[in-house]
């Protein structure tokens, strides 16, 4: 797969020697693809978020290892192989939070020492598996979507927070693939997006998104979330993850707990939409979940405006942790899992890959 072009503006395009990015920074108001020809550019792209979601980040880490393995391709085999590890340990420090990422990137690390022969047999196993991985990031997204679909009623407020969708993805979405799959089926839906701070990403992206599906939506400040719910008009909340625990309790963007806390207090059900790949079974319960800590000038600043005083501090968590017990349900590609989810998560992962999860 060279080009993934069923969105009107691709996440990423492969062009076997380079990685473009669309630059989620300049969105909604210009979509300009970045240019990646080598791994530490791929490196960059992520740690500033000019891409940015957790699907998302894995593949492009993936990708980045093929560049580094065509950088590293006239090289003897362990040589070879050295500089992969040395670029998988750059790619590792970027962003601590999505677990995706470290999936990723031990995927690639296990095929590429799976391979015999030289540096070019290399570099092709390991762009194989990047685009092996992209691939399967658009089918699980559409049968997430398809999945999650089931639980949004017909003429439904469905409330969303941050992006979880084709730009967080290398297409379709979870959250808002599962809005997408909704709509799509003829349910009369409408979304509240909350904007997200301090980052904007559902001002910027998922209404963008949203625009482009011709979903109807209407964009609150994250602080009005709780004034619709009161008043009845909420029905259900679909936020995507960025890593689930064991027990399922679930890292997402900054605010996601907040969300699901009104939810739970006016009996709305709060659903995560996540591919399989971002659990994981290594860590017990969400507080050992790393926080990424990003710089305060994105709280006291706004597109490089001061908005607070001068000297004033800042802290700025990128992400905070949703309870297991506050979740109705994860959608994921094989299955909805309901709970007690440590019990599901661990059938999921004792079952072969192909086995599906509840779906009740």
């Amino acid at each position: 797969m060279s080009q993934h072009d069923a969105a009107p503006t691709p996440t990423m395009r492969w062009h076997g020697d380079r990685l473009d990015l669309v630059d989620q920074t300049r969105l909604p108001h210009e979509a300009v693809m970045v240019p990646c020809p080598d791994a530490a550019a791929v490196g960059r792209a992520i740690k500033d978020m000019i891409v940015r979601g957790a699907p998302a980040i894995g593949v492009t880490a993936a990708y980045g290892l093929a560049l580094a393995a065509r950088d590293a391709r006239a090289l003897p085999r362990e040589a070879a192989l050295d500089a992969l590890r040395e670029a998988a340990v750059m790619l590792r420090a970027t962003r601590p939070t999505a677990v995706n990422l470290f999936w990723a990137i031990e995927r690639v690390l296990r095929a590429a020492d799976g391979t015999a022969g030289d540096g070019d047999a290399l570099m092709a196993a390991v762009t194989r598996e990047a685009e092996d991985m992209a691939a399967e990031d658009v089918a699980t997204n559409r049968t997430i979507g398809q999945l999650g679909a089931m639980i949004i009623p017909d003429g439904a407020n469905v409330l969303t927070h941050c992006n979880a969708g084709a730009l967080a993805t290398v297409d379709y979405g979870t959250a808002v693939g599962v809005l997408r799959a909704a709509h799509e089926a003829g349910k009369n839906i409408h979304v509240w997006v909350d904007e997200t701070r301090p980052y904007l990403q559902g001002a910027r992206l998922t209404a963008w998104e949203l625009q482009q599906a011709n979903i109807p939506a209407t964009l609150i400040t994250d602080n009005m979330a709780g004034h619709f719910m009161a008043r009845g008009r909420v029905q259900v909340v679909v936020t995507g993850a960025d890593r689930i625990a064991a027990n399922g309790d679930t890292a997402n963007k900054i605010g996601t707990y907040t969300v699901a806390v009104l939810a739970a207090a006016h009996g709305i059900p709060f659903y995560i939409a996540a591919p399989v790949s971002t659990i994981d079974p290594a860590i017990a319960d969400g507080s050992f979940i790393p926080i990424e800590e990003r710089p305060p000038e994105e709280v006291t600043h706004f597109q490089g405006r001061p908005v607070a005083p001068l000297g004033m501090r800042a802290a700025n968590p990128s992400f905070d942790v949703t309870p297991a017990e506050l979740i109705a349900g994860i959608i994921t590609e094989r299955g909805i899992l309901r709970p007690p989810y440590g019990p599901a998560i661990a059938a999921l992962y004792a079952a072969k890959p192909g086995a599906a999860a509840s779906r009740a």
